[in-house]
């Protein structure tokens, strides 16, 4: 592949500059480096989100109608506190 990454901010380039110097690394490997970590952690939140809203839809499926947000049912009337 010969594409070409251009970097046009000078605050990107002091930083890839600062973190290939810190790490002895070249600039290509330092930006890829970076940038792998990222998606990865980015691939993670996105997992756990979409795991979390496969939970909800399935709590959802199994929740009788009619679905209200009363849960007074849940408090004395006198003191409201939980029952």
């Amino acid at each position: 592949m010969d594409l070409e990454l251009r970097i046009n901010s000078d605050e990107a380039l002091r930083a890839v500059s600062e973190l290939a110097n810190l790490k002895g690394e070249s600039l290509e490997t330092a930006m890829l480096i970076a940038v792998q970590e990222r998606l990865r952690r980015e691939r993670e939140k996105k997992e756990k989100v979409d795991r979390i809203m496969a939970i909800a839809r399935d709590i959802r499926a199994h929740m009788r109608e009619p679905v209200s947000s009363d849960h007074s049912w849940l408090y004395d009337d006198e003191t409201g506190l939980p029952k």
